[in-house]
């Protein structure tokens, strides 16, 4: 396999880019947290307020299950009511086919018998209604702007041009 990827890299190929979640929320929130989802909840312990009650602008931050191993993260763009919002997040959805897509106004309802938002369905676009998955929650981490600064453990090596599919995946973010 490393043969082929080599093979691969040296003849100018690159893989399909597509959005994944975390810089999505990272960027829409201004939470800096880094990482895959599911740690989200827990590096923002002392760095960021955290809690049960949504609020526009605060990450949902999801629980890693066998169905979502990475977890997942969106941003909370307005609220309903006390158990339904709308969320902006990107790659939960395929649509069109396609990963990595920006949902924005995506409904999330809390589902939670403590009406906790530790459980939520939420809209999945091929279906065209909010699925019938309940996901766990951890909660939300607020955007309050009282980050503190990460030690940086490691530096991994950088392409020394980014790819033009890497930033089309980022068009529509830059409009």
């Amino acid at each position: 396999m490393a043969d082929d990827f080599d093979t691969f890299g040296a003849n100018g190929a690159e893989l399909d880019a597509y959005l994944q979640c975390v810089p999505y929320a990272r960027e829409v929130s201004g939470i800096q947290l880094y990482g895959d989802a599911y740690t989200w909840w827990e590096q923002a312990q002392g760095r960021y307020a955290t809690g049960r009650t949504p609020l526009v602008g605060a990450v949902m931050a999801f629980r890693q299950t066998q169905n979502m191993p990475l977890g997942h993260v969106a941003t909370v763009s307005r609220i309903l009511d006390s158990r339904r919002v709308l969320l902006d997040h990107a790659n939960w959805s395929p649509i069109d086919g396609r990963r990595g897509q920006i949902e924005k106004g995506a409904l999330a309802i809390d589902v939670s018998q403590a009406n906790d938002w530790s459980a939520v369905r939420v809209w999945y676009a091929p279906l065209g209604k909010v699925g019938t998955t309940v996901w766990p929650v951890s909660g939300f981490i607020y955007a309050d702007r009282r980050a503190q600064p990460r030690p940086q453990v490691a530096m991994a090596p950088a392409r020394k041009e980014t790819s033009r599919r890497f930033l089309s995946a980022f068009a529509e973010f830059a409009r």
